[in-house]
Order: structure tokens, then sequence, then C-alpha cells
């Protein structure tokens, strides 16, 4: 069983939004999701990415789940073993989505992490001090306060909002990891880290308005760097939030002042009932786009 975004622990989550499919043949979990004004259902990949133990069977899994479904989307793990040759014989449409800044831990900190970063993570850890935490599920109410400012300061709605009781769930799934910033005693920023084999992904990063001032990110990636060197190989930092953010400059030259290369997040999407797909669309009054599906365009933007 896969730990972090593989483990159904981590799919169970997110049950608000949907029906936890698994998908057996290939060992991932995708969401099973109403329709709004329709009794029709589509499918999506677990946010914000899927992952599973053997992509070869993708497939097969795609054959036996499409007659549920008007259509599926995912946004595939930048470390999964796949190519877009192989995703494209699986999906109808395979979209360069997003490039995640990696960091290949092999090599040593002071080779790749940019000049302006070792400065204000220097200057950071002069009012910032972080640790690992124990048992992060007891820090919930914490986590949360600190979440509630991302909320405010990014205007999030939907699934990236993530509820209590999700946060309750991800805070015990098995290779969580959790980083706090302190100033003075207090608590002013969290990251949250799922480790899976030899990569470790960051999943969230929050901070209340000192914790910005005092640029407590800084201390924590720093940190987080130095933690996980010798107990993966691998650390994914994601890419900009969001599919149109307008923060997307500033997030991805941080990421990149962090990293020693990227890895690439295609978005997958496949039609299994055209006549109802166009029929949906249509009704919600929806013109040419990119976004899939295309009824359910803006959801994540």
């Amino acid at each position: 069983m896969m730990d972090g975004y593989g483990h159904p622990g981590y799919a169970a989550s997110l049950a608000e939004f949907g029906s936890v499919k698994k998908l057996s043949a290939c060992g991932g979990w995708i969401l099973k999701r109403p329709i709004p004004g329709f009794s029709s259902y589509d499918g999506m990949g677990c946010y914000p990415l899927f992952t599973c133990h053997d992509w070869s069977m993708i497939q097969s899994d795609l054959e036996s789940v499409g007659h549920e479904l008007v259509a599926i989307s995912l946004v595939t793990d930048p470390f999964g073993e796949c190519t877009s040759t192989v995703l494209e014989k699986c999906f109808d449409r395979v979209l360069h989505f997003k490039d995640h800044f990696i960091v290949d831990l092999y090599r040593p900190a002071d080779t790749f992490i940019s000049k302006h970063h070792r400065y204000y993570a220097r200057k950071a850890g002069q009012d910032v001090s972080v640790e690992c935490t124990a048992e992060p599920e007891r820090f919930i109410d914490e986590w949360s306060r600190l979440y509630g400012h991302l909320i405010s300061r990014h205007h999030l709605t939907g699934i990236k909002c993530f509820s209590r009781q999700c946060f309750a769930q991800q805070l015990r799934v098995p290779g969580i990891v959790m980083f706090q910033a302190f100033t003075r005693g207090n608590l002013v920023g969290a990251h949250l880290w799922y480790k899976q084999g030899e990569i470790a992904y960051s999943h969230l990063a929050a901070m209340n308005p000192l914790g910005y001032e005092l640029m407590a990110s800084y201390a924590l990636y720093w940190y987080a760097i130095e933690y996980f060197s010798g107990k993966v190989r691998w650390l994914d930092l994601g890419s900009a939030a969001g599919v149109e953010s307008k923060n997307a400059a500033g997030l991805d030259s941080f990421k990149k002042g962090w990293s020693t290369g990227t890895r690439t997040a295609y978005l997958c999407g496949r039609i299994f009932d055209r006549v109802k797909y166009e029929e949906i669309t249509r009704a919600k009054g929806i013109k040419a786009t990119n976004y899939f599906p295309a009824y359910r365009r803006g959801e994540f933007i």
C-alpha cells in the first residue's frame, strides 16, 4: 500500500467532494462526482495529483469504470512511471499542464539554492525557528487557523479550501510530515509534506500575517531540504497555484530558487459518453474552451 497521495486515507479525506472509488488494476483512486443539474456523474483524480503503483494498468481501469461516467479528468504525478505517449493511448486529451519544480537531494544544497534564497533563509532564521512536529493530527486546530489565513489571502474556493474534517483525516495519513515555524514561542507558519518512497511532495504551506512579515516560508523550505536530505532522493515542490493564478510568476520564482529542475504534470481527460458530454456543455452555455471537462470550466481557477 502506498503512503501519502496514494494511500486510501488521503482519497477518503476528499469524500465530501465525491464518492471515493479505487481503480483496482493500477491501484489509484478517483472521485465519482455528480454533475450539478444532471443525473449523470463524472470522475476526477484526487486533488492535487493522481498517483498509482502500476501506470500500465490505467487503460484497463478506464474500460471498467467508463460505463458509470460521462468523462474523467486527472493530473498526473510528475514522478509517475508514464510518458505522454503512453497516456495518449488511454486518454482523449493529454495536455502539458504544469511544470513542477523538483529537488535532487543527491546534490549538495549549496550548489542549487539561489543566492537570493540563501540570504533570506538566513535572515528569516534570525527570528524564526522551525521544528518537525510529532503527531501532526494533534495540531489540527492550529493548522486550520493558519490555513484560514491562506483561504482569505488568496480567495480560495471549492476543493482547495480543504475543510477541517478533511484536514483531520489528512493529518493521519501515513507519510505525513509537518514542519512548524515559531517566533518567540508563537506559531506563525507550517508546511505539510507527504513522503512516498524516495519522494517527498510539498502538500500545503500556510502562514499568518506575522509569518509573511518575517518571511517564514524561507525558513520552512530551508529546514525541509535539510530534513529530507538522506531520507529521500527527490522533493516535489509543486508549481504555481491555480490554473490562472495572478501570483503564478511570483510563486514560480520562489520555488525555482530552491530547485534543481522540473518535471511535467499532464492534464489527462477522456470522454466516455460524448452525446451526454455535449448535451451538458450546451446546456451550460459553454463555448470553445481548452478546459476539461468543459462544463466544469473555472472550477480550479
